[in-house]
């Protein structure tokens, strides 16, 4: 069971971080599985599907969505992630398909501001992304900073960006922002719940060491994705592709 003191924490400040959320075999479990799905099936896999920093280069993968995999189709069923995301979001969920995320040793690219509803078009954003650490994370590696609070402020203006994974960012994001922005240093198995309208952004790898992470969406059942607004993220996101020479999904 988890404690009220977490959903109190995230609706005041979009974002909570929940520590030791897998240690031991769970989280050794998960990793192996990962590092075999890299190993295995990231090969066979269009572009859409992994980014690379370089696509000659295995080393610069950056980002896996679509992850088509049996342990990762039930994996979605977890129960402590389920138990989590349930108690934050206040009903029953519908859990997406996972992502990884990685920023190499020395990758130069930031996460540009954003807010993930930006790209789920859900009303209402009753939505929540797990985000698991797999490496340490500090400010030298990239760790993500929340603008604390920004979760009660709506939607931003985004526009495209030239970050890939990343299509879309705030496009106002300035000093006020950046004075509530709260870096998370993190350790392996610690999590952080952000909710989906939550601005966070993250600066480039300066050291050389990875800064590896698996998350999973989570949304309440009462969300109902936006479809002409998703349509227009959609047309975007495959025009910033096309530009980068990727094959579509």
């Amino acid at each position: 069971m988890f404690d009220q003191k977490y959903k109190q924490d995230y609706d005041r400040d979009g974002f909570v971080v929940v520590r030791e959320f897998l240690q031991g075999d769970d989280l050794r479990q998960l990793t192996s599985n990962l590092d075999r799905y890299i190993r295995d099936v990231v090969p066979t896999l269009p572009d859409g599907s992994a980014f690379f920093q370089n696509r000659s280069d295995p080393e610069s993968l950056k980002q896996l969505q679509h992850m088509d995999d049996a342990f990762f189709d039930e994996y979605r069923q977890h129960p402590r992630w389920c138990e989590l995301a349930t108690l934050l979001v206040g009903e029953p969920i519908n859990v997406q398909g996972p992502e990884w995320f990685n920023k190499p040793p020395g990758a130069e690219h930031p996460t540009p501001p954003h807010q993930d509803n930006y790209y789920f078009c859900l009303k209402p954003a009753n939505v929540v992304t797990l985000w698991l650490a797999l490496d340490s994370t500090d400010e030298e590696n990239g760790c993500i900073r929340y603008v604390r609070g920004s979760h009660r402020e709506g939607v931003r203006s985004h526009n495209a960006t030239e970050v890939l994974g990343f299509s879309q960012g705030i496009t106002d994001y300035g000093d006020d922002d950046e004075a509530r922005a709260v870096p998370m240093c993190l350790q392996p198995g610690d999590l952080i719940a952000h909710h989906g309208e939550t601005v966070h952004r993250a600066d480039p790898n300066r050291s050389n060491r990875s800064r590896r992470a698996f998350a999973m969406v989570c949304r309440g059942v009462s969300c109902q994705r936006d479809e002409e607004a998703y349509g227009r993220y959609m047309s975007a996101m495959k025009q910033q592709h096309s530009s980068m020479g990727l094959e579509a999904i």
